[in-house]
């Protein structure tokens, strides 16, 4: 099994590069909204019940994904209201069962961000859109980034387009 978790922060680009290496690799694609958008159709974003179901929606994936060898990609964005240490429990997980993980951290500059953060794309998912909101969190992603544990690749994604960076990951994954 083989995991490839890709993080950053908002606007870097997660969601498209991964659907990339998802087509180039024939691996399966688990987005982050797909449970974040879930879970906040019923509980308000950070409340206990959100972050406790999100998590135990991730994990329950991950495991279920472990035990029938299923190799995918996560995309995971570290911020405040995610359990500290939730990524190194994930790829444990994955790595205590024998699989091989590929933790991949896509970076923007603050720059880049406000230049992307209100495309219309992103509002597909219910992704955070608004730069003063974004310009008062900018700490706080950087300080969750920052307690991830060491990425094995990691791409510039206003050095390089999604094709170049999920080409880099296809070559990284064999």
């Amino acid at each position: 099994m083989q995991l490839v978790f890709v993080y950053g922060p908002p606007a870097a680009g997660k969601y498209t590069v991964a659907r990339r290496v998802a087509e180039m690799t024939g691996l399966a694609l688990f987005h982050n909204h797909l449970i974040v958008d879930a879970v906040a159709a019923v509980f308000p974003f950070g409340s206990p019940s959100f972050v406790r179901l999100r998590e135990q929606f991730w994990m329950d994936m991950l495991e279920a994904a472990v035990s029938e060898d299923r190799s995918l990609i996560f995309t995971f964005s570290p911020e405040a209201t995610v359990t500290p240490g939730f990524a190194a429990r994930a790829i444990d997980t994955v790595r205590k069962a024998g699989g091989r993980v590929l933790l991949v951290h896509l970076k923007l500059s603050a720059d880049g961000q406000a230049s992307r953060i209100a495309n219309a794309d992103r509002a597909k998912f219910g992704k955070l859109r608004d730069v003063g909101l974004l310009r008062t969190l900018q700490a706080e992603f950087e300080a969750c980034e920052r307690a991830m544990p060491a990425p094995d690749l990691v791409i510039d994604t206003e050095l390089v387009s999604a094709e170049e960076a999920a080409q880099q990951i296809a070559v990284r994954l064999g």
